[in-house]
């Protein structure tokens, strides 16, 4: 089932997402709803409380990047209870959008690679290293489970630069809900 999105404005994506307890048919439910809902908007990823759900719980479908930049999409994969680790002291700054905040895409630093360990939705733990845009990915979506959104990580002019666009979008997406 395709969920409804949240938008920014809507108090679920400031808030810290708890940790999944066990793996339950309700989780289960929940990660191919998302897979499907990220699916939908052709996204590259989707976390929990963007469809409202305060676990912490994203998918994401970054396959790699080619030598021209261009991100390809790949089989999903899904991250449950991520914990990310050794995010590398190199920075890369790249365009990141996000679908809880519409036509709005923004040069973001961003670690080059990092390490994150999860839980499959099979209860498998896992560890991946990432780097490039899938490491953007991970650390987008690894955002949204503790409040954070994209363009928090803008600091001084850049962030008064981008607030009257945010205001737009939070009264346009705000009579939505």
């Amino acid at each position: 089932m395709i969920r409804k999105l949240k938008y920014y404005g809507d108090p679920v994506l400031r808030q810290l997402c708890k940790p999944v307890e066990a793996i339950t048919d309700e989780i289960r439910e929940l990660v191919r709803d998302m897979l499907e809902t990220m699916e939908a908007h052709h996204a590259l990823g989707l976390a929990a409380p963007q469809v409202g759900v305060l676990l912490r719980v994203f998918v994401g479908c970054v396959e790699y990047e080619d030598e021209k930049g261009e991100v390809h999409a790949g089989k999903p994969w899904v991250y449950i209870n991520p914990t990310l680790k050794n995010p590398s002291e190199m920075l890369v700054e790249r365009s990141e959008g996000c679908l809880s905040v519409p036509k709005l895409y923004l040069a973001i630093p961003r670690p080059m690679s990092v390490v994150i360990e999860a839980m499959d939705v099979e209860g498998n733990l896992f560890t991946r290293e990432c780097t490039g845009y899938l490491a953007r990915n991970v650390l987008h979506e690894n955002d949204h489970l503790n409040g954070v959104l994209f363009f928090d990580w803008l600091k001084g002019k850049r962030r008064s630069e981008v607030e009257p666009h945010l205001r737009l979008i939070k009264a346009h997406y705000s009579k939505k809900s």
